[in-house]
């Protein structure tokens, strides 16, 4: 990946359904002034009808490779927020086919970023027509975990509701950024 700022740096929301992770991506790029990335999963699933196929994951991770590396060309700013990443379509295909592809896999590998929100499953879940296991969250919440210990990724727990969320997602990110610029 070509980035003109090699300080550039890069925040990941992730997490299970219905934890706020759209919501604190556009905010974060809001309060820094900078770009959220969107998740390009949203918009390829809104016609399969929660029929999903193991090529329909991997059209996903090259849609949000695309999307992320065309905005990421684009951007003059040190910040950016991804409202997921690709980690997701390893998420789902070992959940819906028990199974990864490999060049899945390896694209993991090779795209870093430097911290990771994991939101936590304290909201209230919200029905949504691209949202599939409103009783599995806390199950996802710990597969999350140890796909990012795999990873040995740096992450913090995102918590609490509401505004009080945000402000933790806020707060946690000014330090990470102070102490990254430090």
């Amino acid at each position: 990946m070509d980035v003109k700022n090699k300080n550039l740096i890069k925040i990941a929301i992730v997490g299970p359904e219905s934890t706020g992770k759209s919501t604190m991506a556009k905010f974060l790029a809001k309060e820094f002034n900078t770009y959220c990335v969107p998740e390009y999963a949203r918009y390829y699933c809104k016609n399969l009808n929660n029929n999903y196929t193991l090529q329909d994951e991997v059209n996903m991770m090259y849609g949000q490779i695309a999307l992320e590396e065309a905005l990421l060309d684009t951007m003059d700013n040190n910040i950016v927020f991804f409202d997921t990443t690709i980690l997701t379509v390893k998420v789902w295909s070992d959940h819906l086919f028990d199974y990864t592809p490999e060049n899945v896999l390896m694209e993991i590998k090779n795209r870093k970023y430097d911290l990771y929100l994991l939101m936590d499953i304290d909201l209230a879940w919200e029905n949504d027509p691209l949202r599939d296991f409103p009783d599995k969250r806390e199950h996802f919440k710990e597969i999350w975990l140890k796909e990012l210990e795999s990873i040995d990724a740096n992450y913090v727990i995102i918590s609490n509701t509401n505004e009080e969320r945000l402000k933790n997602g806020l707060e946690y990110c000014k330090k990470f950024i102070k102490y990254s610029y430090e």
